[in-house]
């Protein structure tokens, strides 16, 4: 997958996983990784950009005598989620339109 592609993909996977409910980084890395591979080296500098743009905020809990810090959506993450499925639409067509271009199919049926 590009690169680019990849990135934005799991700043949307992160926003949406923190939309089911607040979460600290090893189990987020669990719950995208169940649709994306990603380890915690690659979701940490997202969870610090997704942090500057406003997007998630960090609060700390006690966890087995550690505090474990954890991470919330905030209204402008949320939005940009709302934001997302809007793009998804239109990339959908675009899509459509790429595996439909040619007459015989041949192009959707390399991607099965």
């Amino acid at each position: 997958m590009d690169t680019q592609l990849k990135k934005g993909i799991i700043d949307i996977l992160t926003l949406a996983t923190l939309r089911r409910s607040n979460s600290y980084g090893y189990q987020l890395v669990q719950d995208i990784s169940n649709v994306m591979p990603i380890n915690e080296s690659t979701l940490y500098p997202v969870l610090r950009r997704l942090e500057a743009q406003g997007m998630v905020t960090t609060y700390t809990r006690e966890h087995n005598s550690r505090l474990r810090k954890y991470y919330q959506l905030t209204q402008s993450g949320l939005d940009r989620l709302q934001e997302f499925c809007g793009e998804w639409n239109q990339m959908q067509r675009i899509y459509n339109y790429i595996v439909n271009s040619d007459e015989q199919g041949g192009l959707e049926k390399s991607y099965e």
